[in-house]
């Protein structure tokens, strides 16, 4: 396929070289430009409006914020390749999900929610999981190059905002499980035990998934080297309040962890990885690992 992709960050970087490496014809454009990192195989286009004359466009951009800027503010559905699919594959509200799918329509162009979980090792190996929601003609024309990137598809339903919520609550999982972790160090440091003898423990027995395997490892050895940078951590967390808000919902344990994301956030850790709320509370306990 003829493929654009918009946003050459940590993820977009592995998602467009491994479009490269399926045989699609791929495009990039990045608002920073390539940072003297080319892509090998991937054609760099000055603008994003010639990204919109691709057969599938991809978008992975920051938030809601950076897409509307970009696309929906300087017209490039106006003047898109008729027949054009778009799909948004990075974390935006629900809410805004809804109004690209309403603004795609309108321009008699396809649309779908692909939000993707995995870091950017995940990225770089082809090993994303994808979430998609939209039409299913649609998805499946798009299927070739969704492959290409990651191990599974999982398709939600037939209205794109579908990806978008499960998306968002994912993300909110995985922030009360590294809190969890966290607030466990502190009951068995108090008595103990070593943080390596614990994980160790909880991994063999209770919890055995990635994410716990990903973020113990982390949080044990005090590396808080970003894979996903807190601030974005608190804007998914953002996105999941809104959601449960306009449900007319509270979410009582979303309000505890959102708020000690802003905490950590206000303490100068927006730049680290979001498990870094771990590293607050162990010092705020004093139980730093690192």
């Amino acid at each position: 396929m003829q493929v654009g992709l918009i946003g050459l960050g940590a993820m977009g970087r592995g998602m467009a070289d491994n479009l490269v490496h399926a045989g699609h014809d791929v495009t990039i454009w990045n608002r920073s430009g390539d940072g003297g990192r080319p892509i090998a195989g991937a054609r760099m286009v000055d603008t994003p409006a010639e990204i919109f004359q691709a057969e599938l466009v991809l978008t992975m951009l920051a938030d809601d914020a950076a897409i509307r800027s970009v696309i929906l503010d300087a017209g490039l559905l106006d003047h898109a390749r008729a027949g054009l699919i778009h799909a948004v594959t990075a974390t935006i509200s629900v809410a805004f999900a809804d109004e690209l799918a309403a603004a795609h329509a309108a321009a008699d162009l396809g649309y779908l929610s692909a939000p993707v979980f995995g870091r950017p090792d995940a990225a770089a190996a082809g090993a994303l999981n994808m979430v998609v929601a939209g039409d299913a003609r649609v998805i499946e024309t798009a299927r070739p190059a969704f492959e290409a990137m990651t191990q599974k598809i999982w398709t939600l339903g037939n209205e794109p905002h579908q990806a978008n919520a499960a998306k968002i609550a994912g993300n909110m999982m995985i922030t009360f499980a590294i809190e969890a972790m966290a607030e466990a160090l502190v009951l068995t440091g108090d008595n103990g035990v070593t943080p390596d003898a614990f994980f160790e423990l909880m991994l063999g027995t209770l919890f055995p998934g990635r994410i716990y395997q990903t973020y113990s490892a982390k949080i044990a050895s005090g590396d808080y080297e970003p894979g996903f940078r807190m601030k974005l951590g608190l804007k998914d967390l953002r996105l999941a309040t809104e959601a449960a808000e306009k449900a007319g919902k509270r979410l009582p344990m979303l309000d505890t962890v959102r708020g000690r994301m802003g905490e950590a956030i206000d303490a100068g850790m927006g730049e680290q990885d979001w498990s870094g709320i771990a590293k607050l509370l162990l010092e705020q306990n004093g139980k730093a690992t690192d």
